[in-house]
């Protein structure tokens, strides 16, 4: 499913061009929450932003005053009209230096979630979301998200960095 673009995600990659470095310098770690959605058919949930290539989880940045799973539960919602039925699994957390030396993501694994009639909310920021076999994820898949989905799905070792 795609959306088209629009001004406000040319104004928004702006934005976030503009600003993350200087968030960045004001911070010496930054956290972020992502999920592993997992549907019955054993599919994965990735998205597409608005503002940077590839496919990924869905998920973002923990706030002030948040724990890692209050900030899941709220990117989900936001990002792609994902509520949660049962707690989370938390994977791992990863070291994500390519994208900033401070960066670290949680992933978390979710398999008991519902979503609103309406599918997948598409506000400015997520381009396309769509579900997946493991095994026959988008070309364009962030490496980081890939290794996550084989040792999730594959078993595969887990590795600390993303």
């Amino acid at each position: 499913m795609s959306a088209a673009p629009s001004r406000n995600a040319g104004l928004s990659r702006l934005i976030t061009a503009t600003l993350r470095p200087i968030w960045r310098m004001r911070r010496g770690m930054t956290l972020g929450a992502q999920g592993a959605i997992i549907d019955a058919d054993n599919r994965v949930l990735l998205i597409r932003h608005s503002y940077r290539p590839g496919w990924f989880f869905p998920g973002g940045g923990v706030e002030w005053g948040e724990t890692l799973e209050t900030a899941l539960v709220r990117e989900l919602a936001e990002e792609v009209g994902v509520r949660l039925m049962q707690p989370a699994t938390l994977h791992g957390l990863f070291a994500n230096f390519s994208n900033f030396p401070g960066d670290h993501i949680a992933v978390f694994v979710v398999r008991h979630w519902t979503r609103t009639p309406d599918n997948y909310v598409q506000r400015g920021e997520i381009a396309e979301a769509g579900m997946f076999a493991a095994n026959a994820v988008p070309a364009l898949t962030d490496e980081g998200t890939r290794r996550r989905i084989a040792e999730i799905f594959r078993g595969a070792p887990i590795d600390g960095r993303w």
